[in-house]
């Protein structure tokens, strides 16, 4: 038994071929950290939906998350997950000593700080703890700032000291509530292991999307795919509004799954002619000839 251990960090994430963090989680490049930053919820849950990552979206319903910032401002960076459960004092003993014998300082969600780099964000399964279940205040969300710069949190349980934790610059948190006490009476019971809470499943490493009310996990061997899906995405929107507002096509033509060849040559086209498709001119768009040859199993479907 071992906390943020390497080889089972590992062991999780084998689908990921890339650079790892020293800890072993996936290092997702910066640049599609930063292209994820210009893109909609929708744009990027759709291209994991579809192949078959159905849970990895938490937010809305009858007990949604909060968000300390309702200004427009995403989340984006890659996960560190915690697992926490109601206190046992055998339990504790073990889990304590542990750590210790780890070299880890403090209490366990400093444990967690203290691991941060930047461009993490600490997603915590307080299982729904709030009163004494603050995993953020004003002091650690200090910590977490100047440690990840621009990252944040997304806390199954509660925070508190939120007049403070607003003042810190770049930072966003999600939380479930607020309440004044500090937090107690709690045992640690994984750290970069699988952690899962309100339907969604986040593995260490993935890139945690926080926008429009809600945050998706998106699988760190799927974000390269989901960057160029969500950028095809945007500006087929772009294109399809034009086409609609012309009359030149109707919104069933535009919603389909697959576009028909004439379709995408228009669509090409206006992205080589046209200011708003300068960014989108180095994608490739075989794999969608391919489906308008072939035929796509999804064609009777419209585009979700």
């Amino acid at each position: 038994m071992h906390f943020n251990d390497r080889e089972e960090i590992i062991a999780l994430t084998p689908y990921w071929k890339g650079e790892r963090l020293p800890d072993g989680r996936p290092k997702v490049a910066d640049k599609y950290l930063d292209a994820l930053k210009e893109m909609t919820l929708e744009e990027v849950w759709k291209p994991i939906f579809v192949q078959g990552y159905e849970n990895q979206f938490v937010g809305g319903g009858k007990n949604p998350l909060q968000a300390l910032h309702n200004d427009g401002r995403k989340l984006v960076g890659r996960a560190v997950t915690c697992n926490f459960c109601p206190t046992r004092p055998d339990l504790h003993a073990i889990m304590f000593q542990k750590g210790a014998e780890e070299g880890r300082k403090g209490n366990y969600n400093q444990w967690v700080m203290d691991s941060l780099v930047e461009r993490d964000v600490v997603v915590a399964d307080m299982y729904d703890k709030i009163y004494k279940g603050t995993f953020l205040g004003g002091n650690l969300t200090t910590a977490l700032h100047a440690r990840t710069k621009d990252g944040g949190a997304v806390i199954w349980g509660g925070v508190r000291d939120v007049e403070q934790m607003k003042q810190v610059p770049d930072v966003q948190v999600y939380y479930r509530g607020i309440d004044p006490t500090p937090i107690r009476e709690f045992v640690m019971t994984g750290f970069n292991t699988v952690t899962n809470f309100g339907n969604a499943v986040c593995l260490p490493g993935d890139v945690v999307f926080g926008a429009g009310g809600g945050v998706l996990f998106i699988p760190a061997h799927l974000v390269a795919d989901v960057v160029e899906g969500a950028a095809k995405t945007h500006v087929k929107d772009d294109f399809g509004f034009e086409m609609i507002a012309q009359n030149r096509f109707t919104t069933a033509q535009i919603d389909r799954n697959t576009w028909t060849e004439e379709m995408l040559d228009m669509l090409l086209d206006w992205i080589k002619t046209d200011p708003r498709g300068e960014k989108y001119r180095n994608l490739d768009w075989s794999k969608e000839y391919d489906l308008a040859r072939n035929g796509d199993p999804n064609d009777t479907q419209t585009a979700l």
